[in-house]
């Protein structure tokens, strides 16, 4: 099964499962050609993170995250959120590529060339594809600001066919002379050509530097289940932080319609951000992960909620746009990855004549040089992408991920507890009433956004716990698009994309 927040997207990876292609293989197949048709949320131009795992248990994570030019520094007066200055650092979605199949060509017996699996993507970006709902809604929501980006409005269309010429012959470029070509070769050099014409601080030495990260994830028990999720300077760690909290509140005795429910999710999402901000590259971070999911802590959060009455919420905005994809084959191996290019639109800078629209992922850090995640040459940024993946009894049992920044512990928490306490279906859970704590682009308030759905009833008992609840649209676009797919140790399979996303889940 492969699940992925286009169509299009989701049948490009279910071709090279039917062909006998592995989970890793599937999703790079999948990514690149949702690069294409999802231009608004993430591409070439960006960054990956990734949660792999064989039938055994064997998981490892790859950080596809690129760093900070060399010309970046913190003696400034703000970090510039779209335009060539944001394009701060560099994109490792394309490096990723290669170091994910060179693990799978050496454990997972992977034969899938990287330029077989362009072939997708390079068709779509050359002779077009019909543009989607939810890119139809980012360009409209952009509309007199995206005049000013450079590139923009020659490569980008806000409804009907669009076609991506430039970017087709980038992408026969790395299919041709390998993704090194991105950092090092002749494409490498035409983007920095393309930098230096708009006053970008990326430079040639700045792709060169550029190198996925392989890790180990990050792990937290929970029920009969093991959670994964990606290390620093991911927020992989806030997720189970939050399930390790909503653990020791018992939150499996709620109704997962009732307001004590919501308000417990909540609650434990709040104590679990007021540690995000010691989370950064783990060359800057002040305290270990380990420190911060142990019991002592964990216990003393859960202690911490009060039933009867919410905290106050004082987390700063933050926001991005990303988009999850996940696979299974038919070995059990599985895949949780996201990519993106931070905002939507990113920085709204398409590089010289390439067609890559470049991402504006440097606002991620702060110009506080007491913070661990201060802004300083070839550092990689506090990052917001964190799929998962759950073992039970050592073997993949839930891949889950979602678009959202700040929302994406949430809405993860929201959904592993549907999923682990209440037994809903990926379906089932994806569907119920969702909440995003926290400012919008649309709403300055630090309120409780719930979904219209969750009822009046729930509502009124959420004000009358001190929540500042608004309520907005069902199936709202603020509550991010997710992704699960659930493996049963029958061996049946089950998953789904959001209702909220233009996809869907396609199984073989």
């Amino acid at each position: 099964m492969v699940t992925s927040p286009h169509w299009l997207s989701a049948r490009a990876g279910a071709k090279v499962l039917e062909a006998g292609g592995n989970a890793i293989e599937a999703i790079v197949a999948a990514g690149a050609a949702l690069s294409v048709v999802y231009p608004h949320f993430c591409g070439l131009g960006g960054d990956a993170v990734w949660l792999v795992a064989d039938r055994s248990g064997n998981t490892k994570a790859f950080l596809g995250i690129g760093q900070a030019a060399r010309a970046a520094t913190g003696d400034v007066a703000s970090i510039p959120t779209r335009g060539p200055q944001s394009t701060l650092t560099t994109a490792c979605l394309v490096d990723s590529w290669q170091q994910v199949l060179n693990y799978s060509a050496q454990n997972w017996q992977g034969q899938g060339s990287l330029a077989a699996l362009l072939e997708d993507a390079i068709i779509l970006a050359d002779e077009g594809f019909p543009v989607s709902p939810s890119q139809a809604f980012w360009h409209r929501f952009r509309n007199g600001e995206r005049d000013s980006w450079p590139g923009f409005a020659e490569a980008f269309v806000g409804q009907g066919i669009q076609r991506q010429p430039n970017l087709a012959r980038t992408l026969r470029d790395i299919a041709d002379q390998g993704a090194r070509t991105f950092y090092d070769g002749d494409l490498a050099r035409r983007l920095a050509a393309g930098f230096a014409a708009v006053g970008s601080p990326l430079t040639l030495e700045d792709l060169a530097d550029t190198a996925t990260q392989v890790e180990q994830p990050v792990a937290l028990d929970y029920r009969d289940v093991t959670l994964f999720a990606p290390p620093p300077p991911t927020q992989g760690v806030t997720t189970l932080s939050i399930m390790g909290i909503l653990a020791r509140v018992g939150i499996n005795k709620f109704d997962p319609r009732s307001a004590d429910f919501y308000h417990h999710v909540v609650e434990a999402v709040k104590q679990a951000f007021m540690d995000r901000p010691a989370i950064a590259d783990p060359a800057s971070m002040q305290i270990d992960v380990a420190a911060l999911l142990s019991a002592a802590r964990l216990g003393e959060k859960a202690g911490a909620i009060d039933p009867r009455r919410a905290l106050a919420w004082p987390q700063p905005l933050s926001r991005a746009d990303t988009a999850f994809l996940a696979a299974t084959d038919r070995e059990g191996r599985s895949v949780a990855m996201l990519q993106s290019i931070y905002y939507d639109w990113g920085s709204g800078v398409v590089v010289g004549d390439t067609g890559i629209l470049w991402q504006n992922r440097g606002a991620a850090f702060s110009l506080d040089p007491m913070s661990p995640n201060c802004l300083q040459a070839g550092k990689r940024p506090f990052y917001t992408l964190n799929p998962g993946i759950a073992l039970k009894d050592g073997r993949p049992h839930l891949l889950y991920g979602t678009q959202g920044a700040d929302g994406q512990p949430q809405t993860l928490a929201l959904l592993l507890s549907l999923l682990l306490d209440h037994d809903f279906g990926p379906l089932e859970a994806l569907s119920h009433p969702r909440f995003l704590l926290g400012r919008t682009f649309s709403d300055s308030r630090d309120s409780l956004k719930i979904e219209k759905n969750v009822g009046e009833d729930v509502a009124a008992a959420l004000t009358s716990l001190g929540h500042e609840v608004a309520m907005i649209d069902v199936l709202s676009q603020l509550a991010g698009q997710a992704g699960v797919i659930r493996i049963r140790a029958d061996g049946m399979i089950d998953g789904a994309h959001d209702p909220r996303s233009d996809g869907g889940a396609i199984g073989i």
